[in-house]
């Protein structure tokens, strides 16, 4: 948090380890919001694992989009609106795994879970995550005599 105000944002809340006994040996972190941040600063491109939020204003849906996608991993992410097209429109363009429409973080065990880049390979949960525990194999036998005609020109659409 000290190297995204150090770059610019502004401390609304939290970004500080408690130092009450209770709280103050680490296991806590209060929920914590930067303003003003941009996309090239350190606190937005990298994974906190914790309670933060990043601010980055956008003027046009384009910019938003562009904003959201600006990373190298992709988790998660949400789009908040009454425009029901808007929401269908830009849940689309997001390369996230998963994206949460006027909601955040409600899961069902039977859609699958998974980011797209550094945010992991594959997918948990739902029929995708079921597959990602099964090896498939393909085995084939020709019984017939002969050439199995895969190319065969004239099935091809190949004129000779």
């Amino acid at each position: 948090m000290q190297a995204g105000v150090a770059e610019g944002a502004r401390l609304l809340c939290g970004g500080f380890i408690p130092d009450t006994p209770e709280l103050g040996r680490g296991s806590f972190y209060p929920p914590t919001v930067l303003d003003g941040c941009k996309t090239s600063m350190r606190v937005v491109q990298e994974e906190s694992f914790g309670p933060v939020m990043t601010v980055e204003t956008f003027t046009t849906e384009e910019e938003a989009v562009r904003l959201a996608n600006d990373t190298v991993y992709g988790l998660a992410g949400a789009v908040w609106t009454a425009d029901a097209s808007k929401a269908q429109r830009v849940s689309e363009a997001l390369r996230h795994g998963t994206v949460w429409i006027n909601d955040y973080h409600p899961y069902v065990p039977q859609a699958e879970w998974g980011g797209f880049g550094q945010s992991g390979n594959g997918r948990e949960l739902g029929l995708a995550g079921l597959a990602e525990y099964r090896e498939t194999k393909h085995i084939w036998q020709n019984i017939s005599p002969g050439p199995s005609h895969w190319f065969e020109p004239s099935q091809a659409g190949v004129q000779q």
